[in-house]
């Protein structure tokens, strides 16, 4: 039996759709997701895959406890925050391998963006140190490829109405963003890969790297725009953002966003292609459909037709 966390999710919802098509999940099921709120059971029905839905609370330890019985393994979707709840939840059931999706953020330099990840791996660390349980990390990088994404729904929207869009130091660093689709797949050839991913730590990234300033155009170019985009020095955005949490006494501290908006976020996915597979696609690819569900619901059409 497998317990899936956040299978509603923007990547779940991919992966629940492989699992569909996939003949083994499809017969016997075999599937638990921990769901939170019930009105989501319509999304895991349509599917129609034999799925045993659980509601419950990823902060109580002791309805995770009640979500494993008979559990042999854990996917966590659900984000780092409830991590160290599944673990502990975990250790005090009969299951054997938890797969945990975090972040690459954790290998960020700066202090609020990568801390609270190390910190909380390192416990999980500590707490499996005298146990049989095996640990899998997924890291993937900026995740896009919906408008619930938060990432690169931002950029579309700023595109789509600026006429001048400024970018600090040229936005001449690059990224590797990934698709959510490409997760979705990952899940589950890790699931199909247990000789080989379990316990093991993979990052997931986009196809290749790409410099901001070239995402950013590809989108306007998608969106037919034709923004000037005018580079800021770094060192005047980061002063802006230092008057910003002076003038707001403290209360509004953009600072350490400026500092990331100039810091490479490069990672390889060699090993993840090498030990199941991970083929992700390229980012002028998978943006495509992001700009296609914004427009149809911004607009309802097409909104090449109307420049």
């Amino acid at each position: 039996m497998i317990l899936i966390t956040g299978i509603t999710g923007k990547s779940g919802k991919w992966l629940l759709e492989i699992l569909s098509k996939d003949i083994k999940y499809k017969a016997d099921g075999k599937i638990r997701a921990f769901i939170r709120d019930a009105s989501k059971f319509d999304s895991l029905n349509v599917l129609n895959l034999p799925i045993e839905k659980f509601i419950g609370d990823l902060g109580d330890e002791k309805s995770l406890e009640l979500a494993m019985k008979n559990v042999d393994t854990v996917l966590h979707l659900a984000g780092l925050r409830f991590s160290l709840n599944v673990v502990r939840a975990a250790l005090k059931s009969e299951v054997r391998w938890i797969i945990l999706v975090h972040t690459t953020g954790i290998y960020s330099k700066y202090k609020a963006a990568g801390e609270i990840y190390r910190n909380t791996e390192t416990k999980i660390d500590r707490m499996l140190t005298a146990s049989t349980i095996k640990c899998t990390i997924l890291r993937p990088t900026m995740i896009y490829g919906s408008i619930a994404d938060h990432n690169m729904i931002v950029f579309i929207k700023m595109i789509n109405w600026l006429k001048i869009f400024p970018v600090v130091s040229g936005a001449r660093f690059q990224l590797q963003p990934v698709h959510q689709k490409d997760l979705g797949d990952a899940y589950f050839q890790v699931l199909q890969n247990r000789d080989k991913t379990e316990g093991k730590n993979y990052i997931l990234s986009g196809k290749q790297p790409i410099f901001l300033i070239d995402i950013l155009r590809i989108i306007a170019n998608e969106l037919g725009r034709r923004p000037i985009f005018v580079s800021i020095p770094f060192f005047i955005a980061y002063s802006g953002a230092w008057l910003i949490y002076l003038i707001s006494l403290t209360v509004v501290d953009m600072r350490e966003k400026v500092q990331r908006l100039v810091e490479p976020r490069i990672f390889s996915h060699e090993d993840a292609t090498r030990d199941f597979g991970y083929n992700p696609m390229g980012f002028e690819e998978g943006i495509k459909g992001e700009i296609k569900e914004y427009i149809l619901v911004r607009y309802g059409q097409n909104l090449r037709s109307n420049i």
